[in-house]
């Protein structure tokens, strides 16, 4: 499915692989992003696992420098931490996203990250 507007930025590929079931609260998606492509900020009230299965991108936590993440990498966002992932602007990168439902919610998402908060990282 073509990631929501609302939700990403750029061309972006949701891919879910589970759901959770009652009493297991966690949910796994894969995300491709395309060159630019990124997720608005959003906050995970159980925390996130990324494990990076392609290409090479960046995540950024809210006030922390943006980092670069490659294939094999594995990243752990706190709980409640407002971050976004995505690709460089010239690379594309896929995740596998890990994250666990609170009270029947996984994700809070927030605004759009801007050309220009995304430009200030090259």
């Amino acid at each position: 499915m073509t990631g929501a507007p609302d939700r990403f930025t750029g061309s972006v590929r949701v891919r879910s692989l589970f759901d959770a079931n009652p009493p297991a609260r966690s949910t796994g998606g894969e995300v491709t992003f395309q060159p630019g492509a990124r997720s608005a900020w959003h906050t995970h009230p159980l925390g996130q696992i990324l494990i990076v299965t392609d290409g090479v991108g960046w995540i950024q936590q809210w006030g922390g420098p943006v980092q670069v993440i490659r294939k094999g990498d594995v990243v752990s966002i706190p709980a409640g931490v407002k971050h976004w992932p995505g690709a460089t602007p010239t690379t594309s990168m896929t995740h596998i996203a890990l994250q666990e439902q609170a009270d029947g919610l996984a994700v809070h998402w927030l605004e759009n990250v801007t050309d220009e908060q995304y430009r200030l990282n090259r």
